[in-house]
């Protein structure tokens, strides 16, 4: 995805109230070689940008002075009850710069797996992301769970899923965590009473 953004000439308290209420949200680019910068986003494009998964998760371009450059995104600061950004921290990444970061989990295929298909079970997603580490330019927008071979009582783990080469699942000492499980129907109890009172 691409953006722009604007260079910020003042800083500071008052300088980013005005800078909101002239409809731009203050923000920096920090890392690789660079001096931190200060910058500025047309609010309503950053907004936007934001309700977009891609967004958050994957390798972004940014247009400034000119030149185009390789960013993350790395930290929003929200109003607390207006829709307002009020502040946005992008990291500058190049193809040596190695990452952590969590990746949206798609989860694919459950209508056509046995679980779902044949015995009805409910599918129980754990996780909804996971964790990374890779270099910057292989950063997945999402990793795709393949539900299609489930069966009942069964679950997928995180040793399980087929990430692409060069990216590694970060667990924290966990061993092989859950990412879904199928659970059996719930069986109705309104039959029972039904036929006690007969």
């Amino acid at each position: 995805m691409k953006f722009v953004a604007f260079e910020r000439a003042k800083q500071g308290t008052g300088a980013s109230r005005r800078l909101r209420n002239s409809g731009r949200t203050p923000g920096i680019v920090f890392g690789g070689t660079a001096e931190p910068t200060a910058i500025e986003l047309d609010h309503n494009a950053l907004w936007f940008a934001l309700q977009k998964e891609a967004f958050h998760a994957s390798l972004l371009e940014m247009e400034f002075n000119g030149k185009t450059e390789s960013v993350l995104l790395r930290d929003v600061q929200y109003h607390p009850f207006k829709q307002l950004v009020l502040h946005v921290d992008f990291q500058r990444v190049d193809e040596k710069t190695r990452l952590h970061k969590k990746v949206p989990l798609h989860f694919i295929n459950a209508e056509n797996s046995p679980a779902v298909k044949i015995d009805k079970c409910v599918v129980n997603h754990v996780m909804n992301e996971l964790e990374v580490e890779c270099l910057a330019m292989n950063l997945p927008e999402h990793i795709d769970v393949d539900l299609s071979e489930a069966t009942k009582g069964t679950a997928i783990h995180v040793g399980d899923l087929k990430l692409a080469k060069g990216i590694k699942a970060v667990t924290h000492g966990k061993k092989n965590m859950t990412v879904v499980t199928f659970n059996a129907p719930a069986v109705s109890d309104d039959a029972a009473p039904a036929a006690a009172a007969e």
